[in-house]
């Protein structure tokens, strides 16, 4: 499929980059860019075939993205606001909803919807020079991109409604500290770091790594005794794999393992 506003990139071993695309507007997000966001990602929640980790980031190295284009939303009334949101909200979620582990490389302004974005991924690594905010409430609105339920996640409830109250920027190592974000890394070091870890995420079988995101991600939803039940149930769907019959075998004959995702 071709894009006008996202480059995916193809590494092999079933890693893939996807790029936000405009930088010549620090990769703003416009509606055209959430369709594509939308159209890559959402099938990625039922049938992710060969992939096996994505990396997002930003064109230009100057942003990851500084959210959502005011200029095309300026003059916009209140019916074409919602319907635009409506495919904001679909991206946003597609991303949530991707069974292949993502990887936020964030290389520069992640503001508004460009760190709600980084936030819908299942961890972020960040440059140094990176800068995070939530700047809605300044623009008379307030994050609707999964922000107010996936920061304080990542942060607790006091520090993510200093964040989002406030609007103030903050840097990279203020969000690793925070634990928002897993690793701060020199600009130049982002993408190999990103894409070792995918590497070594690919090599791991692949209905392990799916089953793992599942049981996290919906075990936190709920109580301990629940998020029990739920990790028992993704491990059991382990067993059945030719992979697991694979690991064991490796591990036994002293070889690494080649995992099919069967």
């Amino acid at each position: 499929m071709a894009y006008a506003h996202l480059g995916v990139e193809e590494l092999g071993g079933g890693v893939t980059v996807v790029t936000l695309d405009r930088p010549e507007v620090l990769n703003a997000i416009n509606t055209q860019m959430c369709r594509e966001l939308r159209a890559f990602f959402g099938p990625l929640a039922f049938a992710p075939g060969e992939l096996r980790c994505i990396v997002l980031t930003g064109a230009g190295g100057r942003a990851f993205s500084t959210g959502g284009d005011l200029k095309e939303r300026r003059g916009m009334s209140a019916e074409a606001w919602r319907a635009q949101h409506a495919i904001i909200e679909e991206s946003a979620y597609s991303l949530i909803d991707c069974q292949v582990p993502l990887i936020a490389a964030v290389n520069g302004y992640a503001y508004g919807g460009g760190c709600e974005l980084a936030l819908c991924c299942d961890f972020i690594l960040a440059a140094r020079t990176a800068r995070f905010a939530l700047p809605e409430v300044t623009r008379g609105i307030m994050p609707g991109a999964g922000g107010t339920q996936n920061l304080p996640r990542a942060v607790g409830e006091r520090r993510a409604k200093q964040i989002a109250l406030s609007g103030e920027p903050f840097g990279a190592e203020e969000a690793a500290r925070w634990g928002m974000v897993n690793e701060v890394v020199e600009p130049e070091a982002l993408m190999p770091r990103a894409l070792e870890l995918a590497r070594r995420i690919a090599l791991n079988a692949p209905i392990s790594v799916r089953q793992i995101k599942k049981a996290m991600h919906h075990g936190l939803q709920t109580d301990l005794r629940r998020g029990l039940l739920i990790e028992v149930e993704a491990y059991g769907r382990t067993i059945d794999t030719e992979d697991r019959a694979e690991g064991v075998n490796a591990f036994n004959e002293k070889r690494p393992p080649s995992f099919k995702g069967r």
